[in-house]
């Protein structure tokens, strides 16, 4: 591993604590810089999640289940490509269809959307129900190349993870900082509140700088690629951080649009702090 990129290694790392502490999401939203050369990254989480392996565990283990998948074979799995400008909401309704049946291996069933930017209001809002009302053995995992380009509605749904060598790069400045500070100390943000959205927080594109830096700085705290993160991080639980990345990404992704700030701010900071 030591000739990875450190985007790579965050992700295994974070992976890997997936597998470790059973934290299994019911979708992933994967960010990839490069379909072919990184879906050998997505396949892999999926084999980990099907043998109950660590990364470093998969050369290793003859598992039948491993070799189905390199092979191509592996019949709990189910793609969906298209070379169409979208997804078409009858391609889900087949989806839905075919996982009305149960498992063959008796283990999870999985689904790969390529390109989920083409989810159109049609055939995302029919996959939705999917995302949900997640069943316990089905885990989907959309893929993109860009994450703000899928609609808002699903990115809040899922886990969101990025193969993007540009990704989970920041700095630790004192306006991310004392952001992360009213995050992890609700109490303090609520005193302050009306200066906050008024003045500090009140320019949509500074917001949006910092939330981006937050929300690299907390995955990066996941992932356990940065030890000066423990102190800032270390008393708060991992699926509480997971929830605010979660709104983050929804969030961020609403920004693209024209919307009112002061109402988006409202709602954004009652999302994030209300639990």
């Amino acid at each position: 591993m030591n000739d990875l990129s450190n985007v790579k290694k965050m992700y295994i790392n974070y992976i890997n604590n997936v597998i470790r502490n059973k934290k299994i999401s019911h979708a992933y939203l994967i960010e990839l810089d490069n379909y072919e050369s990184d879906i050998v990254y997505v396949y892999n989480f999926i084999k980990m999640i099907l043998c109950n392996l660590e990364y470093d565990e998969l050369d290793k283990s003859n598992n039948k289940i491993i070799k189905l998948i390199d092979d191509g074979n592996y019949p709990d799995i189910t793609v969906i490509s298209t070379d169409n400008t979208v997804i078409k909401k009858t391609d889900i309704l087949d989806l839905q269809k075919e996982f009305s049946n149960k498992s063959l291996y008796d283990n999870k069933k999985i689904y790969i959307i390529y390109s989920a930017e083409k989810l159109n209001n049609y055939s995302a809002n029919t996959i939705l129900k999917f995302l949900e009302e997640p069943e316990d053995n089905i885990i989907a995992f959309l893929l993109t190349d860009n994450r703000f380009n899928i609609l808002d509605t699903i990115i809040s749904r899922c886990q969101i993870l990025s193969l993007k060598e540009e990704s989970y790069k920041y700095q630790l400045n004192n306006d991310t900082l004392d952001f992360l500070d009213y995050l992890l100390n609700p109490n303090n943000f609520f005193i302050n509140y009306n200066d906050l959205v008024k003045n500090k927080y009140s320019d949509k594109f500074i917001m949006k700088d910092i939330l981006i830096e937050s929300e690299n700085i907390i995955i990066s705290y996941l992932s356990k690629s940065d030890d000066r993160l423990n102190d800032i991080f270390g008393n708060i639980l991992s699926d509480e951080l997971i929830r605010i990345v979660s709104v983050i990404e929804a969030y961020l992704a609403q920004l693209k649009y024209n919307v009112n700030y002061k109402l988006w701010l409202n709602s954004f900071f009652s999302s994030l702090l209300g639990g």
